[in-house]
This record gives C-alpha cells, sequence and structure tokens, in this order.
C-alpha cells in the first residue's frame, strides 16, 4: 500500500493560487484581502457519529468540506482556504482517491484551495478548517437580532434528517422521495451566496446542522429574545413521507445546512426578491419577541396556522446530552 506521503503528493497536492505558500513547508501562508477580516472555522465528522460506516468516499468528500463551508456561509464569509487533517484505518488507496476526488470538487465549486493537513492512522475521522473573509464589521453574528425581527429559514429542512431514517430503515420513502432526501443528507448544498447577499440584510444568522429549534435557539439566547412560530408558515411536508416524522425532521432533524436567519419587517420585500434572485425557497416563520420573565430568552413558542399552541419535539442533537 502507499505511504503516507506518497498519497498526500497523488491525491492532495494541488495548485493553491491564493495562496501566498500552500502544501509542502510547516505551515501554509496566506494574506487576507486590504480592509478584509478573516472568517475561521473548524468542524470534525466522526465515522459512526456523523456519517455511517460504508458512506461512499466521494460524498464523503464533498460533505466533509461542505459543512465547514456552511459555517461560512453563515457568518456571510466567502471562502478561501481550506486545511484537512485525518485519521485513517489504512492507506486504502482507491477509497482517498475517491474522497479526494469529492472533496476538491467541493473546493472547487466555492473557491476555496486547499493549503494544507495532516494524516494519521486510527479510527476515521475527518477535520477540516475553513477560513474566509469579509469586509471589516459586516459579519453575521448570531448576536444581533432585535424583537419584532421577522425569522426567516432557506430550503427545505428536514430532507436530511429524513434521508437518514431512510437509511436505517426507520422509515420507508417513495424511490424519488428517498433519493431527494439521501442526497439532502450526504451531499448538502452551503449556502455562500445566501449569505453573502445578506450582508446588510440580516440581524444574525445561523446554519441548521444540529436542528432547526436548537439553531435558532442559538440566535436567541445570546440576542436575549424569545420567538413566536406558526407552523402554518412552515414548508410543507414532502408528499409521501410519514407526516409526524417529517414534521419532527424538519424541527429538530439536523444536518440540513440551511441558514435561519432575522431580519427587520420593513426589508421583508427585499428578502422575498432575493429570494427569486437566488431560486432559493426563503420561508418566513415566526418573529421574534422580548424576552421576560415568563419567556426567557431561548423560549419558542410553536402554533398551528389558527394560533392553537403545539408541543415542541425534541429540540436537536447534542453530542454530550
Amino acid at each position: 500500500m502507499p505511504g503516507e506521503f506518497e498519497l498526500i503528493a497523488r491525491h492532495f497536492a494541488r495548485a493553491t493560487p491564493s495562496a501566498i505558500l500552500g502544501p509542502g513547508d510547516d505551515c501554509a501562508l496566506v494574506a487576507p484581502s486590504p480592509g478584509m477580516e478573516l472568517a475561521i472555522t473548524t468542524d470534525m465528522l466522526v465515522e459512526g457519529t456523523h456519517f455511517l460506516p460504508g458512506t461512499a468516499p466521494g460524498q464523503l468528500g464533498w460533505k466533509t468540506l461542505a459543512v465547514n463551508l456552511s459555517d461560512l456561509a453563515a457568518m456571510g464569509a466567502t471562502p478561501k482556504w481550506v486545511l484537512l487533517a485525518g485519521s485513517l484505518p489504512d492507506s486504502d488507496d482507491a477509497w482517498i482517491g475517491a474522497f479526494a476526488e469529492g472533496f476538491f470538487k467541493c473546493a472547487k465549486r466555492y473557491g476555496a484551495d486547499v493549503i494544507g493537513g495532516d494524516t494519521t492512522r486510527g479510527p476515521r475521522n475527518l477535520c477540516v478548517t475553513a477560513i474566509g473573509e469579509l469586509p471589516a464589521g459586516a459579519a453575521l453574528r448570531r448576536d444581533g437580532a432585535r424583537a419584532d425581527d421577522d425569522i426567516w429559514i432557506s430550503g427545505q429542512p428536514g430532507l436530511a434528517a429524513l434521508g437518514l431514517a431512510q437509511l436505517q430503515g426507520r422509515t420507508t420513502l417513495p424511490e424519488a422521495l428517498a433519493r431527494r432526501c439521501t442526497m439532502a443528507l450526504q451531499r448538502p448544498l452551503p449556502r455562500v451566496e445566501l449569505g453573502f447577499r445578506l450582508r446588510g440584510l440580516a440581524t444574525a444568522a445561523i446554519d441548521v446542522s444540529d436542528g432547526l429549534l436548537a439553531d435558532l435557539g442559538h440566535i436567541l439566547e445570546r440576542s436575549g429574545l424569545a420567538a413566536n412560530l406558526n407552523e402554518g408558515q412552515f414548508p410543507l411536508i414532502p408528499p409521501g413521507s410519514e407526516p409526524k416524522l417529517a414534521r419532527e425532521a424538519q424541527l429538530g432533524g439536523g444536518d440540513d445546512y440551511e441558514l435561519c436567519f432575522t431580519t427587520p419587517i420593513p426589508l421583508r420585500q427585499q428578502v422575498v426578491m432575493l429570494a427569486a434572485e437566488l431560486d432559493l425557497p426563503l420561508w418566513r416563520i415566526g418573529y421574534t419577541v422580548a424576552a421576560s420573565d415568563e419567556r426567557p430568552a431561548g423560549d419558542i413558542l410553536l402554533t398551528d396556522a389558527d394560533g392553537k399552541p403545539l408541543p415542541l419535539p425534541a429540540k436537536g442533537f447534542d453530542h454530550f446530552g
């Protein structure tokens, strides 16, 4: 089997035009554009926790990078550079080649250069550090929402969780829907352009990785707010799915990497126009309210279309919950 450095040279040594110095030295060298700040994130994918054993390596390569670029999107940052570190059980050249192909396809699509990393032997564990840039002071943060802001969610949250349920045998979806949901799980599309376009429009944003209610809760807690959500304004449940499971997936499933964000009411029409320009559904699902003794920061009230309170499903994934 090929050794560590041969594998790196064969599959990961590629041109890095945006870096001063790319892979091959002790460190990479990069410089942000004048007037820009760096946004830096890191995320880990562990086999058996974040992805199923036997996941196709090309799909896994894409997702390993996509979930990190989603964090940059949530801040309104443009991807620039990424580093990949991983432990692998063996030096399976075919597996690593397919993984690298998926990883670099994602990097190319979103304009990021792979500038370094590390490998070692061990249980399959993949960790990416992603670096983006954005104008100074323009970052979308979790603590900027204000009372009476609209709350929005992009795309179709819940598909990834339905895809996982399908693969685990917990549900049986129609063939076309099963393919769609499995693709949402294994090949998510980070909303980089949406995040870029929300700069100056959104007051706060977060990507939905652990579940819509859980991640919205982070915005509310950091901003000192509560929220009212109306089930009648949510995306329709996919036809052919089990309604209860689909609604639970939509509210608490996670792994969608859609953006949840808040905007002032006077900017509502601009968000509607942005959805049309991007050809991306943006759903206004509720609004923020001031926190109080009765409704502390982070509290979420979910009602049906007639305004009657509904029970909340589990809020989302917690590694140590």
